[in-house]
């Protein structure tokens, strides 16, 4: 592999802004010209609660799974990476310079008037305070310079800011190196499982699309840390965009499960002692990619399963908006139609997954509250000790 520094874009600015949007258009324009490139959103990175007193903002603990996922992504044959989120209003990524010193940084901000944020963060379901707040802030980066350049979204449409920001980087990323994927899984380095140096366990929520991974992982992740315990969440989509995808990963199970290891550890220093992780996996030899570069005994996998109906309606209400946005959520704003296909084509996936018994065990949702399955997997995980 290249010792070249590789290009990395970052998209920041205040909430509201379209950073994320932006950041999600550009990566699959970049992935269709057969460039193969990376895609990070911040936040995805440091949902690791209650945070510590020396790193409120988790910057620190962003900062270090970012670095090691840049590794992994050059390592996959990565020749870009876009980074889209919140960076210091004041100090732009001071915290992270020193984790991303292997990389060729544009910092890009992105700006908009106050009546348009309003309007964007009033769909989203903001309060009259958090508006306020992200006026404030917004106000504040526009007394900034840290960035390299600026970009005035009103009125734009997303490919005409994209337009703007390659022409004002001269075609980012224009200088990339051109290098060769690696062909098979064993060309790339691998890590090694570790002691880990306080007790701590993972538990995984599997599943076919719209059964409910992300949600109740969610509620359990809430229900953990109130509780006094520090936790954090991933879900594993988000951290395995790397695409085009390599033929004998189709779903990018290695760099996810390099990726994985690699937060887990970093949280751990961050003395968080459970992790919850949902993400799909469609075999037990996937799972085993995983159990590779975990320590032993320290993750258990739990699958949720839902009938058609459920899976139908969970995910026409998916297609309607419901739920948190994600970057490459492929059911938002499908037509109806379409969200049929996918809920038919999830009901077979279940029941292939009964058939493979993927898991530790599973957790029939049907007719069930989030809160109910939550608790029913709590139970049936010993109520998720550490």
């Amino acid at each position: 592999m290249t010792n070249n520094p590789i290009p990395l874009l970052w998209l920041c600015g205040p909430s509201g802004v379209g950073k994320s949007t932006v950041g999600w258009q550009l990566f699959c324009e970049l992935t269709k010209t057969g460039i193969r490139v990376g895609y990070l959103d911040i936040d995805q990175l440091g949902m690791c609660y209650p945070a510590s007193a020396s790193d409120p903002e988790r910057h620190r603990i962003k900062g270090q799974n970012l670095g090691t996922m840049v590794t992994t992504f050059q390592a996959a044959g990565a020749e870009c990476i876009i980074v889209s989120g919140v960076v210091d209003e004041i100090h732009g990524i001071r915290s992270y310079v020193d984790q991303i010193s292997q990389t060729a940084l544009t910092l890009c901000r992105l700006r908009a008037s106050h009546p348009i944020l309003s309007e964007r963060l009033v769909i989203r379901g903001w309060d009259p305070n958090q508006m306020d707040a992200a006026l404030r802030e917004s106000d504040t980066f526009d007394k900034t310079d840290f960035a390299d350049i600026c970009i005035d979204t009103d009125g734009l449409p997303v490919s005409d800011v994209i337009q703007h920001l390659r022409k004002m980087t001269n075609g980012w990323p224009a200088r990339i190196n051109q290098k060769t994927a690696p062909s098979s899984r064993q060309a790339l380095p691998t890590s090694s499982p570790t002691t880990p140096t306080t007790p701590g366990s993972i538990l995984w929520l599997c599943g076919t699309t719209g059964v409910g991974k992300s949600t109740v992982g969610w509620q359990i992740f809430e229900e953990v840390r109130r509780s006094g315990i520090t936790a954090a969440f991933v879900d594993l989509e988000q951290i395995g965009f790397c695409r085009p995808v390599p033929d004998y990963d189709p779903d990018n199970h290695f760099v996810k499960a390099q990726n994985l290891a690699a937060m887990w550890q970093n949280f751990q220093t961050s003395d968080a002692r459970c992790f919850i992780v949902v993400g799909p996996v469609n075999h037990p030899d996937a799972v085993q990619t995983y159990t590779d570069v975990l320590p032993e005994r320290v993750l258990t996998l739990c699958r949720l399963h839902a009938g058609l109906e459920q899976l139908m309606a969970r995910i026409m209400r998916r297609g309607q908006g419901a739920g948190p946005r994600l970057a490459g959520d492929a059911l938002a704003g499908r037509p109806a139609a379409a969200l049929q296909q996918i809920a038919e084509a999830a009901a077979r996936n279940a029941e292939l997954l009964e058939h493979e018994a993927v898991g530790d065990f599973c957790i029939n949702t049907d007719d069930r509250t989030i809160v109910e399955v939550a608790r029913a997997v709590q139970a049936q995980n010993n109520g998720f000790n550490v």
